[in-house]
């Protein structure tokens, strides 16, 4: 295995890891595209963003990004560092749960432990927020929508696991069921 810390093979080894976002296997609920990369974060940076549809109407979204020091100039302690953004509407029940925090950050540490995404250095936020309209908007209702941010650093160049982890992550935020267990609403409104 090439050292990842090389400023020598930087190029290659960066281009070997940022294959994982070009093939990961995606739900079909989950488009995912590739988007232009922050510039000034790390020398060598990637990023691909996600929306979640389900009957027509978008209801997550995210952004993953892949950053590369070989140098080791950064605040992170290794080469790469992955940084997160999942941001998803909330039913109104789950919106007010004092307990909504842990149980979205649980989403994230349950996605990368089932992907066998190694790891360490984990760290982030949870941010609830509430929209409510007001004047000519009064009729439409409060929204409340979740968004997380996290970054870790992966313990290889192998990046797979941790882009299936953040398609999970998006997945459980969007409330959409485990792919090996048959969703019985969209069963039954097709019958």
């Amino acid at each position: 295995m090439p050292d990842v810390g090389s400023a020598e093979n930087a190029h290659e080894t960066f281009r070997r890891a940022v294959e994982a976002l070009h093939g990961p296997s995606v739900r079909p609920e989950i488009a995912v595209r590739e988007i232009p990369a922050p510039q000034r974060l790390a020398p060598h940076a990637a990023a691909v963003s996600a929306e979640v549809t389900v009957q027509g109407e978008e209801i997550a979204w995210g952004r993953l990004i892949v950053l590369y020091d070989p140098e080791g100039t950064r605040d992170w302690p290794g080469p790469f560092r992955v940084v997160c953004q999942v941001n998803s509407e909330l039913e109104s029940e789950i919106a007010t749960d004092p307990l909504l925090g842990p149980v979205a950050w649980s989403w994230l540490t349950d996605a990368l432990d089932a992907h066998g995404a190694a790891h360490h250095t984990l760290s982030g936020t949870v941010t609830r927020a509430t929209t409510e309209g007001f004047g000519t908007k009064s009729g439409e209702g409060a929204t409340t929508e979740v968004e997380m941010r996290a970054s870790w650093t992966p313990e290889s160049e192998q990046l797979s696991a941790h882009v299936n982890a953040w398609l999970a992550l998006l997945a459980s935020a969007s409330g959409l069921p485990p792919l090996d267990v048959a969703d019985i609403a969209r069963q039954r409104s097709r019958s």
